[in-house]
């Protein structure tokens, strides 16, 4: 199954850190601001950038503390339910799944833990 990226595979990879270090001030709400994160991260670490999970982990944490706050500016409608198949790591897809679907519940209590899971699992 396709899943439409969001990561122009031609930008440097500097660029795409640069991407996930500004993922709170993209602004279109056509897509979750995580999926953009997920996606510069799968992509970093196909490129074997050391610093991916760490950045990738910094942008979820401010997204998350926005949405905790009831930021109205981020969009909570999931436009690519099946992204997580980008992963080879089976568990990290699962875990991003269900935290996507915590995030379009406005569910950030679960979300939280949820997003702990992640980094233990990225830090591996």
């Amino acid at each position: 199954m396709l899943v439409e990226s969001l990561v122009d595979a031609n930008a440097s990879s500097r660029d795409l850190m640069r991407v996930l270090r500004r993922a709170t001030s993209r602004h279109d709400v056509s897509v979750l601001p995580e999926s953009v994160a997920w996606q510069v991260y799968l992509e970093l670490q196909r490129r074997e950038e050391p610093r991916a999970g760490e950045l990738f982990i910094s942008a979820l944490r401010s997204l998350h503390n926005l949405r905790s706050i009831g930021s109205d500016a981020l969009p909570v409608d999931d436009a690519l339910p099946d992204e997580h198949r980008m992963a080879e790591d089976a568990f990290l897809a699962d875990l991003w799944k269900a935290y996507k679907k915590c995030i379009a519940n406005n569910r950030t209590g679960p979300a939280s833990q949820l997003l702990r899971d992640i980094e233990e699992r990225v830090a591996v």
